[in-house]
Protein backbone atom coordinates (compact mmCIF):
# COMPACT_ATOMS: atom_id res chain seq x y z
CA UNK A 1 0.00 0.00 0.00
CA UNK A 2 0.76 3.52 -0.63
CA UNK A 3 1.64 5.67 2.40
CA UNK A 4 1.58 8.99 0.52
CA UNK A 5 -2.28 10.11 0.65
CA UNK A 6 -2.40 13.82 2.38
CA UNK A 7 -5.09 12.61 4.46
CA UNK A 8 -2.52 10.73 6.47
CA UNK A 9 -0.89 13.94 6.97
CA UNK A 10 -3.70 15.21 9.68
CA UNK A 11 -2.51 12.58 11.97
CA UNK A 12 -0.55 12.56 14.77
CA UNK A 13 1.48 9.12 15.31
CA UNK A 14 3.08 8.22 18.40
CA UNK A 15 6.89 7.47 18.65
CA UNK A 16 6.85 3.96 17.24
CA UNK A 17 4.12 5.34 14.28
CA UNK A 18 0.97 3.88 15.69
CA UNK A 19 -2.44 5.75 17.02
CA UNK A 20 -5.39 4.37 19.05
CA UNK A 21 -8.58 3.49 17.05
CA UNK A 22 -11.62 2.94 18.89
CA UNK A 23 -13.78 0.46 16.57
CA UNK A 24 -17.92 1.28 17.57
CA UNK A 25 -20.81 -0.46 15.77
CA UNK A 26 -22.35 2.07 13.15
CA UNK A 27 -25.85 0.62 14.26
CA UNK A 28 -25.72 0.09 18.47
CA UNK A 29 -22.99 2.81 19.04
CA UNK A 30 -21.29 0.32 21.57
CA UNK A 31 -17.92 0.47 21.88
CA UNK A 32 -16.55 -2.83 20.69
CA UNK A 33 -13.15 -2.57 20.67
CA UNK A 34 -9.63 -0.63 21.23
CA UNK A 35 -6.58 -1.38 18.84
CA UNK A 36 -3.62 0.31 17.10
CA UNK A 37 -2.99 1.33 13.47
CA UNK A 38 -0.31 2.61 11.34
CA UNK A 39 -0.17 4.31 8.62
CA UNK A 40 -0.01 1.11 6.20
CA UNK A 41 -2.92 0.13 8.19
CA UNK A 42 -4.78 2.98 7.91
CA UNK A 43 -4.08 3.18 4.06
CA UNK A 44 -4.81 -0.41 3.21
CA UNK A 45 -8.40 -0.13 5.86
CA UNK A 46 -9.38 3.16 3.86
CA UNK A 47 -8.58 1.41 0.30
CA UNK A 48 -10.76 -2.33 1.50
CA UNK A 49 -13.17 -0.82 3.48
CA UNK A 50 -12.29 -3.76 6.08
CA UNK A 51 -10.43 -2.56 9.66
CA UNK A 52 -6.69 -3.38 9.60
CA UNK A 53 -5.04 -3.04 12.73
CA UNK A 54 -1.38 -2.88 14.04
CA UNK A 55 -1.10 -5.66 16.06
CA UNK A 56 1.97 -5.15 18.69
CA UNK A 57 2.62 -8.04 19.92
CA UNK A 58 2.81 -9.85 16.53
CA UNK A 59 4.56 -6.79 14.99
CA UNK A 60 2.82 -7.21 11.71
CA UNK A 61 -0.77 -6.20 10.21
CA UNK A 62 -3.75 -7.82 10.98
CA UNK A 63 -6.82 -7.96 9.11
CA UNK A 64 -9.50 -7.88 11.70
CA UNK A 65 -11.21 -11.64 11.21
CA UNK A 66 -8.42 -13.15 9.59
CA UNK A 67 -8.43 -15.81 11.80
CA UNK A 68 -11.87 -15.48 13.44
CA UNK A 69 -14.10 -14.52 10.37
CA UNK A 70 -15.00 -11.56 12.39
CA UNK A 71 -14.54 -9.18 9.72
CA UNK A 72 -15.21 -5.68 10.33
CA UNK A 73 -16.59 -3.64 7.36
CA UNK A 74 -16.18 0.16 7.73
CA UNK A 75 -18.59 2.28 7.39
CA UNK A 76 -17.05 5.39 8.62
CA UNK A 77 -13.63 6.87 9.98
CA UNK A 78 -13.23 10.13 11.89
CA UNK A 79 -10.27 11.82 13.91
CA UNK A 80 -10.22 13.54 17.49
CA UNK A 81 -9.74 17.19 17.89
CA UNK A 82 -6.06 16.55 18.36
CA UNK A 83 -5.49 13.79 15.79
CA UNK A 84 -4.30 11.14 17.99
CA UNK A 85 -7.32 9.15 17.97
CA UNK A 86 -9.03 7.18 15.17
CA UNK A 87 -12.70 5.98 15.44
CA UNK A 88 -14.04 3.51 13.10
CA UNK A 89 -17.89 3.16 12.97
CA UNK A 90 -18.06 -0.66 11.66
CA UNK A 91 -20.80 -3.59 10.85
CA UNK A 92 -18.99 -6.21 13.38
CA UNK A 93 -19.90 -9.42 10.69
CA UNK A 94 -20.37 -12.54 13.08
CA UNK A 95 -21.21 -10.10 16.06
CA UNK A 96 -18.56 -10.90 17.94
CA UNK A 97 -15.51 -8.57 18.37
CA UNK A 98 -13.97 -10.01 21.03
CA UNK A 99 -11.18 -13.01 20.85
CA UNK A 100 -13.12 -14.13 24.03
CA UNK A 101 -15.99 -14.76 21.63
CA UNK A 102 -18.00 -11.68 23.04
CA UNK A 103 -19.72 -9.43 21.26
CA UNK A 104 -17.46 -6.42 23.02
CA UNK A 105 -13.92 -6.31 24.62
CA UNK A 106 -15.69 -4.00 27.40
CA UNK A 107 -17.70 -7.33 28.97
CA UNK A 108 -16.60 -5.98 32.59
CA UNK A 109 -18.08 -3.43 35.19
CA UNK A 110 -16.59 -2.25 38.21
CA UNK A 111 -19.32 -2.98 40.70
CA UNK A 112 -18.83 -1.36 44.69
CA UNK A 113 -17.06 1.75 45.94
CA UNK A 114 -13.77 2.53 46.17
CA UNK A 115 -12.70 0.20 48.99
CA UNK A 116 -14.67 -2.86 48.08
CA UNK A 117 -15.34 -2.83 44.18
CA UNK A 118 -14.97 -5.62 41.85
CA UNK A 119 -14.73 -6.11 38.48
CA UNK A 120 -17.90 -7.91 37.49
CA UNK A 121 -18.02 -9.93 33.94
CA UNK A 122 -21.81 -8.77 32.63
CA UNK A 123 -21.93 -10.26 28.73
CA UNK A 124 -21.91 -13.70 28.09
CA UNK A 125 -19.53 -15.22 26.04
CA UNK A 126 -21.80 -16.19 22.52
CA UNK A 127 -18.65 -18.55 20.99
CA UNK A 128 -16.32 -20.81 22.29
CA UNK A 129 -12.76 -18.94 21.06
CA UNK A 130 -11.27 -22.61 21.30
CA UNK A 131 -14.44 -23.12 18.65
CA UNK A 132 -13.57 -19.82 16.52
CA UNK A 133 -9.45 -20.05 16.56
CA UNK A 134 -8.29 -23.47 15.14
Amino acid sequence: MTQTASWLDAITFDDKGLIPAIAQDVKTGAILMVAWMNAESLDETVATGRAVYWSRSRNRLWRKGEESGHVQVVHELRLDCDGDVILLKVEQEGGIACHTGRASCFFRRLDGTADSATWTTVDPVLKDPQDIYK
